[in-house]
């Protein structure tokens, strides 16, 4: 606990507000500039860490611990991204409507003693559909990944009027276990599991990438990019690169494309709102998030 109090130096106001992030290859993430920059420009002594369980050589197993560190040493909260987002909900002590609804957890609460687990994924990543990707034709979706990630983004797609849903995903007791809470919640729907994708994506709409691949540490596509045609639109949640090779190959077929920006900066704004009980300004966030980007890429 000491080493993570240390690293907790910048904040100088009496009201620190300590958050982070508790993921794998994490290291490139936006989150510290995205909630440290607003947090600053609100006047919020606001510090953002990020908990990289590779570059600290942390095991998985030990992630119950982790957190019971992190909320003793006086954290708000923390988000959590792959591969935690499932792992970390029986470690919880209760969960938000949210969480519950998609059985992931994304931002977690310390609160009164409490762990309490919320999830801003879904909220994010129709917003980010409905600003990126206006008047997308979402009748039939492909979606690669059935995991924290996918649970959400797959449960937004129902909301926004997805009537076929196909999940991909070599996990089949994994992908089995989200559509019957999909199904549950959007009876009218139907989804189909698939462990691998056929050879054809004729009568698909869109396709949304919801794996940890494209990631720096993760490189390759989910799919066959040769199957890729102009009539399709693709989307994936990988922000850390922003450009995936999925994007660019999709892009390079004359697809409509939507990167992980929108998602990140969407569902961080609602994490914002829950760690610190302050509305965040999603514009501001968004410009924020671009300046990072020039700024990196310069």
């Amino acid at each position: 606990m000491s080493a993570i109090i240390a690293e907790q130096t910048k904040g100088t106001g009496a009201e620190l507000i300590r958050t982070g992030l508790f993921g794998r290859e994490i290291l490139a993430s936006r989150s510290p500039w995205l909630h440290e920059s607003e947090g600053g420009a609100q006047s919020l002594d606001l510090t953002y860490t990020l908990f990289d369980f590779t570059a600290r050589n942390w095991a998985d197993w030990d992630l119950r611990a982790h957190l019971r560190n992190v909320q003793d040493a006086g954290f708000a909260g923390v988000n959590v991204t792959h591969p935690f987002k499932q792992d970390v909900v029986p470690l919880l002590d209760a969960l938000a409507a949210s969480a519950q609804s998609v059985g992931a957890v994304n931002t977690v609460r310390f609160l009164d003693g409490a762990m309490i687990g919320h999830n801003t994924d879904v909220t994010g990543f129709a917003k980010s559909m409905r600003h990126g990707l206006p008047g997308a034709k979402l009748d039939q979706i492909v979606q690669f990944g059935a995991g924290g990630g996918g649970s959400a983004t797959a449960l937004a797609l129902l909301s926004l009027g997805t009537q076929r849903l196909v999940l991909v995903d070599p996990d089949e007791i994994r992908s089995s276990a989200l559509a019957a809470r999909l199904k549950d919640a959007y009876p009218e729907a139907e989804i189909a599991c698939r462990s691998a994708l056929g050879a054809s994506l004729a009568g698909v709409d869109g396709i949304v990438n919801a794996t940890p691949i494209g990631m720096a540490g993760h490189p390759g596509t989910a799919l066959d990019t040769a199957l890729l045609s102009s009539d399709l639109w693709v989307a994936d949640i990988v922000y850390f690169p922003l450009e995936t090779p999925l994007l660019r190959e999709a892009r390079a077929h004359g697809c409509h494309t939507l990167d992980g920006r929108g998602m990140a900066v969407f569902q961080a704004a609602d994490a914002f709102e829950i760690f610190t009980g302050v509305a965040a300004n999603v514009e501001r966030m968004l410009s924020n998030f671009d300046a990072f980007a020039r700024d990196t890429a310069a």
